[in-house]
């Protein structure tokens, strides 16, 4: 019997065992009534999941927003033919729609055709080249919206749909899920890039860029189009694709809702845009981790962002913001990343109070803001008046050039640039956190193709913003937007 019994235990343990893992891997049954459903469908928004098909079904928020993005076609001459188009969301039933800055910059006439074919000349508001935003008015009626969603609310992870007319094709519905939030690339304001902005960047103004990432497909004529959540509510305003061809590789990046709605009603209501500013610099999101090490701080530790400098009598310094503070929230909201506190600033008008907290030497502290209004500063081309003040500048900068070799201009497919061949400590590029090995391209919208015209660029913008639009030692693309004074 012990011998039997010691066969059979075994024996029975298995088909226990398989028993347990065939009822965890069933599905679920679900019964109604006398009847059995054995296929479960779990319901997030108007997104079905069908777990006996995998289907996720969005023909709701399909449905939704398709008859509210439009489509743009732009001419900029006088002849009939349209030289480029993209897309638009309509934002109120009188007429406005949003669209990118790229789309309609530099535009003799805009179209609009609507949903149902119906076309409408357009009227431009205003436009906002540093968040890529602008508005037009088409003279309609009772005109179907897309709601305004909250792009704070968006989760990584979360589907998404894209709608807009890429490749002219007509209204196209594209899904994917949101990949990544807060995302830099360098991309607004760059001087020679696809978006047909390749005069000077204007003069004092800060490109704004914390894109909602997405693998949602977007190709040319997408820009301006709706990302929307499974709602149909609008979460983003699709502006820009990461490509070597010009075509989807698989990222895609949106304006989120809550800045653009900020913009789009400055511009609606002023035909321009009022931003509040605090007057804080602070790394390059390319080089935050590098400059931090830099500085003996460990980036894993560092939560919120680091200040490399206040700008004198600005909304900060009033506060008793000091370099080498770390601000680790605004109004309550923690701070990831330099990206999200530049977000968050651009939200606000001249004059709003803001809470920051800070850490400052171990301690943490609180203290409110009023924010300026943002000056820009009138620039114009000059010699300097001796060869010391060049000099001077290049010892603010604290760091020495050379011109890129034909070996780099091949490797980075450049025509022009400048090499950074030494950083000092504490200089200004140490402290913004321009490494040695980065290539200057464009500072301020002007090719740089000599060490002097690195100099003679910061010369005529010293009382103004420099934008500098640079390479990476890695290769990557990186912006740097910072004013040395005076």
């Amino acid at each position: 019997m012990n011998k039997l019994y010691t066969i059979l235990l075994p024996i029975l343990f298995i088909i226990l065992q398989s028993m347990t893992i065939g009822c965890t891997g069933k599905q679920k049954r679900i019964k109604s009534g006398n009847t059995e459903d054995s296929t479960i469908k779990v319901t997030k928004n108007d997104a079905t999941i069908n777990t006996s098909s995998g289907n996720i079904n969005f023909v709701t928020a399909s449905k939704i927003v398709m008859p509210a993005v439009a489509h743009i076609k732009i001419n900029f001459n006088s002849s009939s033919e349209y030289g480029a188009s993209g897309s638009g969301v309509i934002i109120s039933a009188d007429g406005f729609i949003a669209t990118n800055n790229h789309v309609v910059d530099k535009a003799s006439a805009i179209v609009v055709i609507l949903h149902d074919k119906r076309t409408f000349s357009a009227k431009l508001i205003g436009r906002d080249p540093n968040t890529d935003l602008a508005l037009l008015k088409i003279e309609a009626s009772n005109l179907p919206i897309v709601t305004f969603g909250n792009s704070d609310d968006v989760q990584i992870g979360e589907w998404v749909l894209a709608v807009g007319f890429p490749l002219s094709l007509n209204t196209t519905v594209t899904a994917g899920i949101v990949s990544a939030k807060a995302r830099s690339i360098g991309i607004i304001n760059r001087s020679g890039s696809n978006s047909r902005q390749n005069n000077a960047v204007p003069q004092g103004n800060n490109a704004v860029e914390s894109f909602i990432q997405t693998d949602a497909a977007i190709n040319p004529g997408n820009s301006g189009g709706a990302l929307v959540n499974t709602n149909g509510e609008l979460i983003g305003i699709n502006s820009a694709i990461a490509s070597q061809t010009g075509s989807y590789a698989g990222y895609a990046f949106a304006i989120p809702v809550n800045l653009a709605k900020k913009i789009l009603d400055d511009l609606k209501n002023f035909g321009v845009v009022k931003r509040g500013v605090l007057g804080v610099s602070f790394p390059s999101p390319a080089t935050e981790d590098q400059h931090l090490i830099q500085k003996g701080l460990n980036p894993a530790l560092v939560k919120g962002v680091y200040i490399i400098g206040v700008q004198n009598e600005s909304a900060a310094a009033v506060a008793g913001l000091k370099k080498g503070d770390i601000i680790q929230s605004i109004d309550g909201t923690i701070l990831n990343s330099s990206t999200e506190f530049s977000e968050r600033i651009a939200r606000q008008k001249p004059g709003d109070v803001i809470k920051l907290t800070y850490l400052r030497k171990g301690a943490t502290a609180t203290v409110s803001a009023t924010l300026h209004s943002e000056k820009v500063a009138k620039t114009e081309k000059r010699q300097p008046k001796n060869s010391g003040e060049l000099q001077e500048i290049y010892s603010k900068l604290g760091a020495t050039f050379a011109p890129i070799t034909a070996e780099i201009k091949q490797r980075f497919n450049l025509n022009e640039g400048v090499l950074v061949t030494k950083v000092r400590n504490d200089g200004f590029f140490d402290q913004v956190g321009i490494p040695q090995g980065t290539i200057i391209a464009f500072i301020n919208g002007s090719p740089i193709s000599s060490p002097q015209d690195i100099g003679m660029a910061l010369l005529s913008a010293q009382s103004g913003t420099i934008k500098i639009f640079a390479i990476a030692p890695d290769g990557s693309k990186v912006v740097f937007n910072f004013s040395i004074g005076t």
